[in-house]
């Protein structure tokens, strides 16, 4: 009788916690569903908005993953804190590409992906009325981090001409004193943009002064063009100290879908994460551990080569825009390219007139901040036939022929 009784009732519907309303919707979950969409009516679009890389998990990795899968030890519950393999790997690579050393004990911290990281160490360190502060643009986890910590949130606008890094000196002093973090990404996303020692040696005085830290994303550490090599946090004098950085095996490795992320740097801020993890979150299946110690420690030709091929591909993409009439430049890093939009048009008109005229899908610039809204994002994540073909459909619109000038 319940079960008729039940049956026939409406289903109802409960409210969310504040917080939860509090959140901005996902800003790619939207582009996903319009691309998602168009394909399900047998529309060809050509993402050019997305950062999934679109290569493989280099062969070694793999099959290390084959194989520990059939280790007994890795079907049950990994240690709380990551094995000491695991640590030990990190070190050495921090120790390999950067001449930083770390204690794999009290500087280094395990997680599913950097993006707990990146929203779950404002948590640890923020409290309701603090400030986290970032650029503008940014991207835009960092707001979200901001609002689970039920902290306020502050953007430096950042400029073209200034290579994308912030002036501190631009900051209210009213602001600056309540300021208990301070977010950087660089290499940079959206922009592409790298730092330079000077800039980070300015970020950790500027903490120093105002005894806050700082949090270096450095997802993309492994993408700078030209000959340039990204810089650690880790790396500048008081780095460790004032800062802390999260690493991604994400882009490097291509390994997306692995979800194998770690922080390193000021032991007070890695002991106090690691305790809110240890109740936040789970730990890290031991196999993908043991495939992310050979990524780390193993050849490295792998993410050499998908960085020259990141590089050529951006070289083809800009010679290729700027042929069709659009002068974009030659972004520095990542894999994502940050391009000015025509005369007459924001951000989103230029995203959404692109998707319904050409059905080539970039990432709108005011998604990730209002300095952002006169650019758009470009991956760098289709082969040269893909991207040519975008190109191809996007010159076929002759909007380029009436833009008067693009970003130089």
């Amino acid at each position: 009788m319940f079960f008729y009784l039940w049956k026939g009732m409406n289903l109802m519907e409960f409210k969310a916690a504040r917080i939860v309303n509090q959140l901005p919707d996902h800003y790619f979950a939207g582009i996903y569903e319009k691309v998602a969409l168009y394909k399900s009516k047998g529309i060809d679009v050509i993402n050019l908005a997305s950062g999934n890389p679109d290569l493989p998990t280099p062969h070694s990795v793999v099959q290390a993953l084959k194989n520990a899968v059939d280790v007994k030890e890795n079907h049950g519950y990994s240690p709380f804190f990551g094995k000491k393999q695991t640590l030990e790997a990190i070190a050495l690579f921090y120790k390999r590409e950067y001449g930083v050393k770390l204690d794999p004990d009290t500087e280094i911290a395990i997680f599913q992906g950097s993006g707990i990281g990146v929203t779950g160490i404002p948590q640890v360190l923020l409290n309701p009325g603090d400030y986290l502060l970032t650029t503008d643009p940014a991207y835009p986890a960092y707001e979200t981090a901001a609002t689970l910590a039920k902290a306020n949130f502050y953007q430096i606008p950042v400029y073209e001409q200034d290579g994308f890094l912030p002036n501190y000196e631009t900051v209210p002093e009213e602001i600056v004193e309540k300021v208990k973090l301070l977010i950087l990404n660089y290499p940079n996303n959206p922009t592409g943009a790298l730092a330079t020692e000077d800039f980070f040696e300015k970020s950790i005085a500027f903490a120093a002064k105002n005894q806050f830290p700082v949090l270096n994303d450095f997802a993309y550490g492994a993408f700078g063009f030209d000959g340039h090599k990204p810089i650690s946090l880790m790396q500048i004098p008081g780095g460790k100290e004032y800062g802390i950085e999260t690493y991604s095996a994400s882009k490097t490795y291509n390994m997306a879908g692995w979800r194998f992320g770690f922080v390193v740097g000021n032991a007070s801020i890695i002991k106090s994460f690691k305790h809110f993890h240890s109740h936040a979150y789970s730990t890290i299946f031991g196999a993908v551990q043991d495939a992310a110690v050979k990524a780390l420690l193993g050849p490295q030709d792998p993410v050499r080569e998908l960085c020259q091929r990141y590089e050529k591909r951006r070289d083809f993409l800009v010679q290729q825009f700027r042929k069709m009439g659009w002068n974009v430049p030659y972004t520095p890093g990542t894999f994502f390219a940050w391009f000015r939009v025509p005369e007459g048009f924001t951000s989103k008109t230029f995203a959404d007139f692109l998707f319904d005229e050409a059905h080539v899908a970039v990432a709108p610039g005011e998604g990730f901040g209002e300095n952002g809204s006169s650019y758009v994002r470009v991956n760098l994540l289709n082969d040269e036939e893909r991207m040519l073909e975008a190109v191809n459909r996007m010159a076929k619109t002759g909007i380029f022929n009436k833009a008067t000038e693009g970003s130089s």
